[in-house]
């Protein structure tokens, strides 16, 4: 299997096959967890795009190195959907931080939020890989991390919604700065915990700012093509925080530049995590040409 990111037809075929395995799993997930996706937008659809976001962006692993990165995938769109349009107040949103952080801290997740009890299988899967000793404070890291954003993007958008002066929307500068609510970073942590290998472990410090720049590209790729859908679900993005869209497609392009200057010197230390975060520009940028995760509400 070739690193780098055109496939063959033969490639495309096993990883194809690679993510019909991951969906299996995933489904058997969420018929475990039904309380999380019982939403319109978890349609049969939904779980199929976030297993072909595993297989594509790391094609030369098996069904079994790539599960927790797709479980993982599929808690972060069960955070988003429990956070920004479940949660109706500040006391909502702490109980579900509180608790998946507990459950990220070691805690068992009995009588905890359905999200900590997600979270919980993932936390126990990786806990056994020898790698996670010496990851599991990033790991954790990045969890708050994402919880950290999610709640201050819930709090702009909750201002906005109730026009309240004292929640200014913020700059274009200050909602990238907030992108780890996308998770990605969480995502290619879990991934490389999983995996475990000297590469990732040599060099997790240069990965870590890598894939935040990622994250920050994919956030204004999924803003590009997600416009109307963000504007029916009363999401913020970026377009709606400048007064010209040229502005928004003039930063992707700066992010992504951004994103090949990190990557490059990565792709001789470690060369297999380097194609996963190029992989995840390029997976995320087809896919919207066409689709999008969600289902309708």
């Amino acid at each position: 299997m070739a690193v780098g990111d055109v496939l063959t037809a033969t490639e495309q075929g096993r990883t194809c096959a690679l993510a019909v395995s991951l969906g299996r799993d995933l489904h058997e997930v969420v018929s475990h967890h039904q309380d999380l996706f019982a939403g319109r937008p978890f349609d049969p659809a939904f779980v199929t795009s976030v297993a072909m976001s595993a297989a594509f962006t790391a094609p030369e692993y098996t069904a079994e190195q790539l599960r927790v990165t797709a479980r993982t995938v599929l808690w972060v769109f069960a955070a988003d959907w429990q956070i920004d349009y479940l949660a109706k107040s500040e006391d909502d949103l702490r109980m579900i931080i509180d608790d998946c952080l507990a459950v990220g801290d070691g805690s068992p997740p009995d009588d905890k939020h359905p999200l900590a009890r997600l979270l919980a299988g993932i936390r126990d899967e990786l806990a056994v890989v020898p790698a996670f000793a010496a990851m599991q404070p990033v790991w954790r890291d990045e969890l708050g991390r994402v919880f950290a954003a999610m709640a201050q993007e819930w709090r702009w958008k909750t201002a906005h919604e109730a026009s309240d002066p004292r929640g200014a929307a913020p700059t274009l500068d200050e909602y990238l700065a907030n992108a780890d609510n996308l998770a990605s970073v969480l995502v290619s942590v879990t991934h490389w915990a999983q995996l475990g290998d000297r590469g990732s472990l040599d060099h997790l410090d240069e990965l870590r700012v890598a894939s935040r720049e990622v994250q920050r590209a994919i956030r204004l790729v999924n803003d590009l093509a997600t416009y109307r859908r963000d504007v029916e679900w009363g999401d913020l993005s970026a377009l709606m925080l400048v007064s010209d869209s040229a502005e928004v497609t003039a930063r992707l392009t700066t992010v992504i530049e951004r994103c090949h200057d990190l990557i490059r010197p990565l792709e001789t230390t470690c060369p297999r995590q380097a194609a996963f975060l190029r992989r995840q520009i390029a997976f995320t940028s087809g896919f919207y040409q066409l689709s999008d995760f969600w289902g309708s509400l």
